[in-house]
Formats: C-alpha cells, sequence, structure tokens
C-alpha cells in the first residue's frame, strides 16, 4: 500500500469509516504480527495466539490515537503502541519467566518509553483543542450575539437541503472577501440585499430568507474561527 493510500485510509478510519478501518487492519496484519513476534521472540498465529489479538487491538488503538502533527510516521507509531501492549499484558500475565523485560532488547524498551511519551503528548493535545474549541465557540457566540442570532436560531434558519446551504454559504464567502460588504455587514448588522443580490447572482427573497445563517457564516469566515471553518471547507 502506498503511502498516500495509508493517509487516506487512516484519515476516514479517523472520522469513523469502519470499512477503511478494516481494511488498514487486514492490509497490516502481516506488519502486525512481525512486531508481535519481535516482542515476543516467537512465531505469532493470527486467530490462535492471545499475542495476535493483542497487537491487533493495539494497531486499532493507534489508529485513534495517531496524530500527524506529531512528526513520527504511523506505521512507527502504531509498531511502539503494539509493543507497549504486549509488554503491559507480559507483565499482567506473570509471563516474564519465558519472556524477561531486562532481556527485551534495547529498541523494545526505548519504543516503550517513545510511545508513552507520544501517547501522553497527544492525550494532552487533545485536552488542550478540546478546551480551544470551547472557548472559540463561545467568543462566536458572543459575536453572534451583536447581530441579534442566537444558535438556536441557527437551528431553525438552517437551509434544509444541501444545495441551498451551499448556495448560503458561497454568498457567506462574497461577503467575507468583499470590503465594502464586510464593512456594511459590521457597520449595520445586516446585509445589504440589492447589492448582494446583484453580485451573488441570488435572488433577494432567498437573501432575506437566509439572512442570519449567512450573516452567522460570514462571521465565521471574517473572525477566522479556525475550528469552526473545518465545517465550511468541507462544503465549500
Amino acid at each position: 500500500m502506498s503511502g498516500s493510500d495509508l493517509d487516506r485510509l487512516l484519515h476516514k478510519a479517523q472520522q469513523g469509516d469502519e470499512v477503511s478501518r478494516n481494511n488498514l487492519i487486514s492490509t497490516y496484519q502481516p506488519y502486525i504480527l512481525k512486531v508481535a513476534a519481535q516482542v515476543s521472540g516467537k512465531f505469532i498465529r493470527a486467530g490462535e495466539d492471545d499475542e495476535a489479538s493483542i497487537a491487533m487491538m493495539a494497531f486499532n488503538e493507534a489508529i485513534d490515537n495517531f496524530d500527524r502533527d506529531q512528526g513520527v510516521s504511523f506505521l512507527s507509531f502504531a509498531k511502539t503502541v503494539i509493543r507497549r501492549r504486549l509488554i503491559d499484558y507480559y507483565r499482567k500475565e506473570s509471563r516474564a519467566a519465558n519472556i524477561p523485560l531486562s532481556n527485551l532488547d534495547e529498541e523494545s524498551r526505548e519504543a516503550v518509553s517513545r510511545a508513552e511519551v507520544a501517547v501522553a503528548q497527544q492525550k494532552l493535545a487533545r485536552q488542550e483543542e478540546t478546551a480551544e474549541r470551547r472557548t472559540e465557540i463561545e467568543q462566536y457566540r458572543q459575536s453572534l450575539k451583536k447581530f441579534g442570532i442566537e444558535f438556536a436560531d441557527l437551528v431553525k434558519v438552517s437551509p434544509k437541503q444541501e444545495t441551498a446551504r451551499r448556495r448560503a454559504m458561497e454568498v457567506a464567502k462574497i461577503i467575507a472577501n468583499t470590503p465594502y460588504f464586510r464593512n456594511y455587514l459590521y457597520q449595520r448588522k445586516t446585509l445589504p440585499l440589492k447589492e448582494l443580490a446583484f453580485q451573488a447572482k441570488v435572488s433577494r427573497k432567498t437573501l432575506e430568507r437566509q439572512r442570519k445563517y449567512i450573516i452567522a457564516v460570514a462571521v465565521i469566515l471574517i473572525e477566522k474561527y479556525t475550528y469552526l471553518q473545518e465545517y465550511i471547507k468541507k462544503v465549500l
């Protein structure tokens, strides 16, 4: 599997695509068993050895916890997680008599340390991101109040059809990219319906009906709310 295919499947798996997740696990099963064999010092058979199941679950865990921003390849990260889980297993099952941890190769011991650090860093990063998202949403809520818009309003006025939603977002993008429209919006707290209808080639009636939704999206784009823009980019 090429690197681009791996990245594509990994991204889809992390987004909840179970088919992509199973495809990844199936494709890399030989790699998973190889790592397990390196740690255990014996041949590992899928469906027969406990180590195989533990390694598979560790690989699945690595899919969930991998963060591209850490600067480590996914397979390297998965390898350290597999090793860590297997060593934990040997500790809990009192199997050290057969595979003493002190006799593990240096690479395996270092891998455990790296995995622990990576997992801790990623946990902290997720906590920080959650806090940043909450802060951003609260700031956004306060911004919308200046336009007389509440979150509850957005649920009611959000276009039900995808084409209508996309069209409204395109209008919001025009506003965000046009100084005159931006200034008009922030100075008067409403839309320049006549000029905007001409520029966006959308009827004034449609703009009036989608006014709150368009303003809400425009505010996200203009004030550069990073996390909220992720949703906009998926549509645009």
